[in-house]
């Protein structure tokens, strides 16, 4: 190393930054804490939609800091002002907010919660450039003022000569400067990027556990990667790592993408005496696809989206659920053996996650989703729907939400007892499944017994009409339709009809199924006695009437 005085260097680099390093450390303490206490964090970018993956992590996040009475906060990585997308950020904290990843603090719609911000990135300059001026007051960074072609022409020789591509060692052409000749390229006006002197070599390898995938022996960095761009703002590498020590983080999980620059990570810390966080890092979400696996694509797949299950009306708990039945694979036996405790009293473990990439099944999260809707009561299913339908089927909602006494009681068919009802797995199948309770969305097939005629249906309707009663309980109600089954040619008695099926115009079932179709215009529902009880007499005499006039008119 030359004998240039770096601090004068960093004086002429960042003459305007006053504040310490230690000065940081007096405004970012260490966190009063219990021993063993996880500070964890989710850190996504505003470059789009919120990848249905990150929710991975961040439940990972959520369950390790909560677990052993740490915080869990939101920052917001937007220092790539280029690739942001608007409203991208309000995206992600309603996105989050919906499937109930809860933060102790971070960023938020209005600005901050917590004393450890700002938690977007892109308001935390003054923060790293005072950590970028210590750096090259140590002799640990350095200006470069490479052009485009300068670093084309690099990387054209590096190729031809077979060499490692990078800025390194012999390559790294501005990392011996002068004092004199960085003040002449600076008068000059010359644009510039700041990049870290490394000192490792590739003929090193280090040691390192990662809380997933294990031991892993990693080459050295020896690249002088860039620090601040040509604008001052960090590149993802410097600002995560400054990010993560004075937001006093403990444990790192992201995707296992970042592996190849992991070296240059840790190398930052140690450089900077800092204590190194502990990474775990997770392969990507896969999907099946022809026999094979291959990883989820945001431009190809609509389920990669979060918002996906948002608009398809997944319930947050059956999210939850889902996420940590993939994480952990010990999650389904405690759910056997723990059927109505909260998710959250299962003791997540890091040493249950597979190093593997974990697999999307839509049809998994549906049966998680089937039983977790069955287990609410009708109340807090209203009170679920209607939010999801105001959101993303207002039509629906408005309907629904006119009564919602009747609402509530069509929901509290078939809940409760041994055997709940699971035939939704979202919010959005309420509509086909309760649709036939509200006449502006009626829309009956009327799909009869073929083994009677439209004579004999007929009767049964209109001698119906006559004999019902709402009043009825459910045994009265059978006996009824028993009496109207043996009147019209009907065995009243399935064991009867199966002896001898030829002397019956058909069996009590049939009868049933006419008054199932002409009041609910369907073949399959819940159990018909309560529907027609919680339509009251008014909606049924009219539905019945309704369905005879339309046989009339079939001739």
């Amino acid at each position: 190393m030359d004998a240039i005085d770096h601090k004068a260097l960093a004086e002429l680099l960042f003459p305007d930054v006053k504040m310490t390093p230690e000065d940081l450390e007096a405004k970012y303490p260490p966190r009063d804490l219990p021993e063993g206490a996880a500070v964890t964090r989710l850190a996504p970018s505003p470059t789009g939609f919120i990848h249905f993956g990150n929710l991975f992590p961040a439940i990972t996040s959520e369950r390790l800091a909560h677990q052993s009475g740490g915080v869990f906060y939101l920052r917001i990585e937007d220092t790539d002002a280029k690739r942001e997308v608007p409203g991208a950020v309000e995206i992600i904290i309603n996105s989050l907010a919906y499937f109930g990843v809860r933060f102790d603090e971070g960023a938020v719609m209005d600005g901050d919660r917590g004393n450890y911000g700002p938690y977007r990135q892109r308001q935390r300059r003054e923060i790293y450039h005072v950590i970028a001026k210590k750096l090259v007051a140590d002799g640990l960074a350095y200006p470069c003022f490479c052009t485009e072609e300068q670093l084309d022409d690099i990387r054209a020789r590096q190729e031809k000569e077979k060499a490692n591509f990078g800025y390194y060692g012999e390559w790294a052409v501005c990392r011996e400067l002068s004092l004199d000749e960085v003040k002449k390229k600076l008068d000059a006006g010359m644009p510039y990027v700041l990049r870290f002197r490394s000192n490792g070599s590739i003929e090193n390898k280090i040691k390192h556990i990662d809380l997933i995938k294990g031991e892993l022996m990693l080459t050295e960095n020896d690249i002088d990667h860039v620090l601040l761009k040509s604008d001052g703002i960090p590149t993802y590498h410097f600002a995560h790592v400054v990010d993560d020590h004075f937001m006093r983080t403990t444990h790192v999980i992201r995707g296992d993408e970042w592996l190849s620059t992991l070296p240059f990570h840790l190398q930052l810390f140690d450089a900077l005496n800092w204590k190194r966080p502990k990474y775990l890092h997770n392969a990507p979400l896969m999907k099946s696809e022809g026999g094979s696996k291959r990883k989820i694509s945001k431009r190809k797949d609509r389920e990669a989206a979060l918002s996906y299950y948002m608009e398809a009306g997944y319930p947050a708990e059956a999210v939850f659920e889902y996420a940590l039945n993939t994480l952990n694979s010990n999650f389904e036996q405690w759910r056997m053996a723990n059927p109505d405790s909260p998710a959250t009293e299962f003791k997540f473990s890091v040493k249950k996650m597979s190093p593997s990439g974990a697999l999307l099944d839509i049809d998994k999260l549906r049966d998680i989703s089937k039983n977790v809707i069955a287990k609410m009561d009708a109340r807090t299913v209203y009170d679920l729907l209607t939010e999801w339908a105001k959101a993303y089927d207002p039509e629906f909602h408005d309907i629904i939400t006119k009564d919602p006494e009747y609402t509530i009681n069509i929901l509290g068919i078939g809940r409760g007892g041994k055997k709940p009802r699971k035939d939704a797995a979202v919010w959005g199948d309420f509509r086909d499944l309760i649709s036939f309770f509200y006449d502006p969305l009626f829309k009956p097939e009327y799909e009869y017994p073929d083994n009677l005629n439209k004579d004999d249906i007929i009767a049964i309707l209109s001698e119906y009409q006559g004999i019902y009663d709402p009043a009825d309980d459910n045994q009265v109600w059978f006996g009824r339709v028993r009496e109207l089954a043996e009147k019209h040619g009907c065995c009243p008695d399935m064991k009867k009809y199966k002896e001898d099926p030829s002397g019956y115009k058909g069996h009590v079932g049939d009868v049933s199924m006419v008054l199932r179709v002409a009041v609910c215009g369907r073949t399959q529902t819940p159990d018909l006695c309560e529907i027609m009880r919680i339509m009251g007499a008014e909606m049924v005499h009219r539905r019945i009437a309704q369905a005879i006039e339309n046989l009339k008119a079939a001739d």
